[in-house]
């Protein structure tokens, strides 16, 4: 996936109101742009961070500019969670993720159940759920979620429901960080998550993690990563 137009850096001011940053540009230029992350961000979003923008003349949008990366001393860092299921996409259409590879015709948003619809359905009975991961607190080690998640634990709970009917049920974990090899749960953050988590894995679920590979560029489907019991990890 490369961004419609090249990728502006700067230093965040303030991130405020969730979907609100001022960032003063290189050029010295002081901007407002949105901010398309509305989890914790924890340790992504201090004053005077390196970041990232893009700059879009679409009348649609309120803003004309829109926050994409952190630049850490460690690495680039994807905040834009709505790009993970762009990254997918393209990588489950071209066969680029080896777990999921001769799955069949590759649909998005497709509905399932009485009320629900998940991100991918393969061959029509591969299904697919997808989390953009952006938390670390220890060096090479990501976590998911940064905040409470209600409708991260409802998707689990489809998807075991899903498995336990026989059909494939898969939740694919997006590291958006290149700084990092594996990822586990923040249970610490979110309890119900991790219930539900170990539940779904339990019934069949399919836990995946791939990191990205991210420039200011493009951001493509880098390699797999170890996914981590929580109960294992320190």
């Amino acid at each position: 996936m490369r961004f419609a137009t090249p990728l502006v850096p700067g230093r965040l001011d303030r991130r405020y109101k969730r979907f609100l940053s001022d960032i003063v540009l290189d050029t010295g230029e002081e901007v407002t742009a949105h901010c398309p992350n509305p989890g914790s961000m924890l340790g992504l979003d201090a004053p005077g961070t390196r970041v990232w923008l893009e700059r879009t003349d679409d009348p649609r949008k309120k803003l004309d500019w829109g926050w994409r990366l952190v630049e850490l001393d460690s690495g680039l860092v994807t905040i834009d969670t709505g790009l993970a299921n762009r990254v997918v996409g393209e990588a489950l259409r071209t066969g680029a993720v080896p777990a999921l590879a001769g799955a069949g015709t590759v649909r998005a948003e497709v509905k399932f159940g009485t009320a629900s619809r998940v991100d991918f359905c393969l061959g029509g009975d591969t299904f697919v759920e997808v989390k953009s991961v952006t938390l670390s607190r220890q060096p090479g080690l990501a976590e998911f979620p940064d905040s409470v998640t209600r409708r991260g634990t409802t998707h689990l709970q489809e998807l075991t429901e899903v498995a336990r009917t026989g059909r494939r049920a898969v939740m694919l974990y997006l590291v958006q960080r290149t700084d990092c090899a594996a990822m586990t749960l923040a249970a610490d953050i979110d309890s119900a998550y991790a219930r539900a988590w170990q539940a779904a894995r339990a019934a069949g679920v399919e836990m995946l993690c791939h990191r990205a590979a991210i420039t200011p560029a493009a951001i493509t489907l880098g390699p797999a990563c170890t996914v981590l019991d929580p109960d294992t990890v320190k």
